[in-house]
């Protein structure tokens, strides 16, 4: 007799099966509580690990293709411009490359901030802002067919004489294109309306009347100013979530709001709770973001927020929350799912480059306008070095307040120049170390005004190893050595302040510099930055 028609007769063939059918169903259960990273998922309830964008990625902006994820975020003055972010799972985020990798928009010369990525049609949008040449600040935009580019500059499409910033595209029921964008008014002591106007599907001109979705109210936690909208429709209303009052420095107070109406055109409901999200224990001056469904529906909500240990000197971190919705229809931000990183996090953070590859790393970036002439070779990196501010630039940002940065220069006969590592704020405010004719120089340029600290006799070697050590953001001390493993400490162990370095807007990176007159070379043989741990 068969085992078939054993069980069958035995009536054991129906439990055989069940256990089969649930031993199956737990398998496929187990699969699915895995993300790609190999890490335990509930479907349910994601784990959220933040800062996701760790760093310097202030006004950030995401949209979903798929089961892929594109991001970009503010550049300010920092070059290349717009770095464009791939991720599979909203957490785990690389950049790919740049909106703009090699230069400037053609009409551009400054302030280059929020960014806005859209997908409509088949083609990815980038709204952004910048400064006209000799002129205000205007929304400029950029399409590709692919997200990671090459992008197409079309220039921009509002300017406004107060300023035109932070765009956002949104299509009507009726399927009609129409731009939002806050007018300036607060950098000169004036109300900033939201606008909204159709524009053309070649997103070149505006057209139809311009209206006013809805402006600052002053006597709110709003203050001076309402900006960075996100718009979404959602049972039969227009969601517009937005940020209000100060939102950089360290006197920041920014929130984000949100409010509704049955068309763009209004009139507009401001939630009577906001702001819904400002700060935590953590975290501070929360802001400026965008929505993002995920491939279960889920929303999620990609903005920015200033660490409280960390402040203005690791910068405006990109942050993920997720949304839900109340039985009223109002959106709130969901707590529960989000652990928040601690400096005992810091290792993962760690970065080095040994100018091995054939490319520099997306990683590296430039002060605006004053774009590095370079080369890799022999496991090197060749820098030429330039006359002006600081001379050649480039950076990393800063992940941490604190951390220990590692630099190594090959030393040629007669070298000139000054040659090392600093770090920047701008290119008005630095602090650094140089090999400079024969001596280890300790330096620091404020205000555009350069000063020695302090300075030592430099070995007579081919090589020689720089060290930086950070704490708190603002304390540097600096060190030399000959093998890269035996320091000698300059200024006899005291730091020097960095309290100066952060501009308005921007965090503190760390790099490398050379200046000197053009023509001039200097091999960098390695660039490390290590996390310190509490």
């Amino acid at each position: 007799m068969s085992l078939y028609v054993s069980l069958l007769k035995s009536g054991r063939f129906l439990l055989y099966i069940l256990i089969i059918t649930q031993l199956v169903s737990c398998a496929e259960g187990k699969e699915e509580k895995k993300n790609l990273n190999g890490q335990e998922k509930n479907n349910a309830t994601m784990q959220i690990q933040n800062p996701v964008l760790p760093g310097d990625f202030a006004d950030p902006s995401v949209v979903r293709t798929g089961n892929e994820y594109w991001a970009t975020a503010t550049s300010s003055e920092w070059a290349p411009l717009f770095p464009l972010l791939h991720s599979t799972d909203l957490e785990n985020w690389e950049i790919v490359d740049h909106v703009f990798p090699e230069g400037l928009p053609e009409w551009a010369e400054a302030h280059f901030w929020a960014p806005e990525i859209a997908y409509d049609n088949n083609k990815y949008y980038i709204y952004y802002t910048a400064k006209k040449k000799e002129g205000p600040l205007c929304v400029g935009v950029a399409s590709s067919d692919n997200p990671e580019g090459p992008y197409e500059d079309h220039g921009p499409i509002i300017c406004q004489e107060a300023g035109a910033i932070d765009g956002f595209q949104i299509r009507d029921d009726e399927g009609k294109l129409f731009l939002i964008w806050k007018e300036d008014g607060n950098s000169r002591g004036e109300p900033t309306p939201m606008w909204g106007q159709q524009m053309n599907e070649e997103r070149t001109e505006l057209i139809g009347d311009r209206f006013e979705l809805f402006r600052n109210d002053p006597e709110t936690w709003e203050g001076n100013l309402v900006e960075g909208a996100y718009l979404l429709k959602k049972n039969g209303f227009y969601y517009t979530f937005y940020s209000g009052d100060a939102c950089c420095g360290r006197e920041c107070t920014y929130g984000i709001g949100v409010a509704r109406a049955r068309t763009l055109q209004g009139p507009w409901e401001k939630y009577e709770n906001n702001p819904l999200k400002r700060e935590n224990d953590q975290w501070k001056c929360a802001g400026h973001g965008s929505m993002v469904q995920d491939e279960a529906g889920r929303y999620f909500f990609l903005y920015h927020a200033y660490r409280k240990d960390g402040s203005v000197y690791t910068g405006r971190q990109g942050m993920l929350a997720e949304v839900t919705w109340k039985e009223d229809g109002w959106p709130e931000f969901k707590e529960t799912n989000t652990v928040t990183g601690t400096r005992k996090d810091n290792k993962k953070w760690n970065f080095e480059d040994n100018f091995e590859t054939e490319e520099l790393s997306k990683t590296w970036q430039w002060p605006v306008g004053n774009p590095p002439t370079y080369e890799l070779s022999r496991e090197s990196l060749i820098l030429e070095s330039k006359t002006e501010n600081l001379g050649a630039v480039l950076a990393q940002r800063t992940l941490s307040p604190d951390y220990e940065a590692i630099t190594s220069i090959e030393i040629k006969e007669n070298l000139l120049g000054e040659h090392g590592m600093a770090a920047i704020g701008d290119q008005n405010n630095a602090l650094g170390i140089s090999y400079s004719g024969g001596k280890v120089v300790v330096w620091k340029i404020e205000q555009n005004k350069r000063t020695e600290v302090t300075q030592v006799k430099a070995p007579e070697v081919n090589e020689i190893f720089f060290k930086m050590g950070v704490e708190d953001g603002e304390n540097y001390s600096f060190f030399w050595s000959e093998d890269g493993k035996q320091w000698h400490v300059l200024g006899e162990g005291a730091s020097v302040n960095g309290f100066y370095l952060p501009p308005w807007d921007r965090a503190v990176r760390i790099g490398l510099v050379s200046k000197g007159e053009p023509g001039t070379e200097i091999a960098f043989n390695s660039f490390t930055i290590e996390m310190k741990n509490d």
